[in-house]
């Protein structure tokens, strides 16, 4: 009894020590995920659970979002998450976003979780048109969405219309145009069929590589006014802050690289940016609300660290995924390799089994045909042997008829009347069974040497008969198959061994092996710059063959702006954007 009611106790204590918990429901680029998370837990709690999940490890880029009152917030990691002001209704929800973008994606961005993540929010931004993109370049960029998604181009699976239902170019791209979905299409599947071997992370990364040049990537925009009380937009971004007009979100008036900063403070809704130069004025500025002054500064200290940590050395947790990466792309590289072979020795082995088949079913019709020729000797030689036995009867039956003739005229010349009219008579008789017996000897010389002839015939068809039945017999005893003994290729000697025992793949990596991947990177690095060049100048030709199609009223503001800096060739770069303000920001601020 006494047990019992300690079992009680026990179980009622560790039923009231249970944590309380709450629901979150976490969204990112492609999925939603469902935590149960203690009411004491922080931001960096859930944070991280998130990330563990995800099996990210890159995890200062990304934040959780959420809104308040038409306002983004992002979750502080040292704050509880119900501290915040979310709803409280359950499920709470956040999304999983990138809140600070690399200056370069393909050396920043390690993790292949990382990339895929950033190309599927910079694609949605693209497409929601959060950031500009002209429409040349869009065409580019929607086929290396198309190359992550279904791999390389096949003609006889991707047939025509098997984009139809996909999302891929902005809407205002599509209406800047009299184009048909068709004529898109086609022009979006040029581009693809020219991508043939890249893997989805290669083309998510292209993808990346080109979004980034583009003037609104990674730009967070604020309406701000000056002391003037001028309304302007604030744009935070990788490389700095940035002045716009709020006419033109396109080209800053101004910027301020992180590196030529001192301080940035703000006091109530009164932003402050002091400059390294002494001699360049403090820019001061105004937000509507104090919400925003704080989400401003929470994106200048991010990005700022950001900015300063990649101009040093790597720490050593970076060194190390780096280093996985470098292993994980050789391993993948050699496996598709390894893959490319096997496919290749597969598709000749397939082409030596249709030529065996060719040649079976030639063999099987020189059979055939072999066969009816013979059929049909027999059946010559049959008639022939028929033909001669007639005609040797024929023979017989005439010389019979010659000998009864020949003993006619004898009987005639022994009973030959005596007087001179008998036997001129008798002679006359003699005479015409001579002419008699000459024509049926010749008849019958001459039907001998017809069944001579015919004998010859018989002769020679039951020669050719024995020779198809030679040819039969060869053809029937000649081997269907060659003896096939396959070598693999041997490998190259360059590329690192790897063996494949039952089940298990051990591979092996040397020194050697890593620098020289290194020294094929640093190749591919110059490989594409080159390949950039020619890019331009398909981006170009893209841009000439679809001008003509253009409907000039429908052109929007951002399209005008980038069209007059395409002309005066000031967009080439946001590097460039940036380095020009910079020269010209020894100057007094005056906005």
């Amino acid at each position: 009894m006494a047990g019992a009611i300690a079992s009680r106790m026990s179980f009622s204590s560790l039923k009231r020590k249970q944590p309380k918990t709450f629901t979150v429901r976490i969204v990112t680029m492609d999925a939603e995920m469902e935590f149960n998370c203690e009411m004491k837990w922080k931001g960096k709690d859930l944070f991280d659970l998130v990330c563990r999940t995800l099996g990210l490890r890159e995890t200062w880029f990304f934040g959780l979002q959420y809104t308040i009152k038409d306002t983004v917030a992002w979750l502080k990691m040292d704050k509880k998450v119900l501290d915040h002001d979310v709803s409280k209704e359950e499920p709470v929800t956040f999304h999983f976003l990138a809140k600070f973008y690399p200056e370069n994606a393909e050396e920043e961005l390690v993790q292949e979780i990382t990339q895929h993540l950033f190309f599927l929010q910079v694609k949605k931004q693209i497409l929601d048109e959060k950031i500009y993109c002209p429409p040349e370049a869009s065409v580019l960029l929607a086929s290396y969405a198309v190359q992550a998604k279904y791999g390389d181009y096949d003609p006889s699976v991707h047939k025509r219309g098997f984009l139809a239902q996909e999302e891929l170019l902005p809407k205002r791209v599509i209406n800047l145009y009299q184009m048909t979905p068709e004529m898109w299409e086609e022009r979006i599947t040029a581009w693809y069929a020219e991508h043939r071997g890249r893997a989805r992370d290669e083309a998510e990364m292209e993808y990346l590589k080109i979004a980034q040049d583009l003037e609104m990537y990674g730009v967070n925009y604020f309406a701000i006014r000056n002391k003037k009380g001028t309304e302007l937009l604030l744009g935070v971004d990788a490389l700095g802050l940035h002045i716009y007009d709020p006419e033109n979100r396109l080209t800053p008036k101004i910027s301020f690289p992180w590196n030529e900063i001192r301080n940035i403070s703000y006091s109530d809704k009164e932003f402050t940016i002091k400059p390294l130069d002494k001699k360049i004025d403090v820019f001061k500025f105004n937000s509507s609300k104090l919400r925003v002054n704080k989400l401003i500064l929470q994106l200048c200290i991010g990005n700022h660290d950001l900015f300063m940590r990649r101009r040093k050395a790597d720490s050593l947790e970076v060194q190390q995924m780096k280093a996985q990466a470098r292993e994980e792309k050789a391993r993948k590289q050699m496996e598709r390799q390894r893959l490319a072979r096997e496919k290749q020795m597969r598709e000749e082995a397939e082409r030596t089994r249709d030529e065996l088949e060719r040649r079976l079913l030639q063999m099987k019709e020189e059979a055939t045909m072999a066969n009816e020729a013979l059929m049909r000797s027999e059946e010559t030689a049959d008639l022939l042997a028929e033909k001669a036995q007639i005609t040797e009867e024929e023979a017989k039956l005439l010389a019979q008829k010659a000998a009864e003739a020949e003993q006619e005229m004898q009987r005639i010349k022994a009973t030959a009347i005596r007087t001179e009219e008998e036997k001129r008579l008798m002679e006359q008789k003699v005479l015409e069974a001579e002419v008699l017996a000459l024509k049926m000897a010749e008849e019958s010389e001459r039907r001998a040497k017809e069944a001579d002839q015919l004998k010859q015939d018989l002769q020679e068809a039951r020669e050719a008969e024995r020779r198809a039945k030679q040819k039969l017999l060869e053809i029937a005893t000649k081997p269907t198959y060659p003896p096939m003994n396959p070598v693999p290729a041997p490998l190259p000697p360059d590329i690192p061994s790897f063996n494949i025992i039952g089940d298990s793949l051990s591979f092996d990596f040397k020194d050697t092996d890593m620098k020289r991947l290194s020294m094929e990177i640093e190749k591919e690095k110059v490989e594409y710059m080159e390949k950039s060049k020619h890019l331009q100048e398909q981006l170009n030709e893209l841009k000439t063959e679809i001008e003509a199609l253009k409907l000039k009223e429908r052109e929007t503001a951002l399209d005008i702006l980038h069209n007059e800096n395409s002309d005066r060739g000031g967009t080439s770069s946001k590097h460039n954007t940036i380095k020009k303000p910079q020269a010209q920001g020894r100057r007094p601020i005056c906005i």
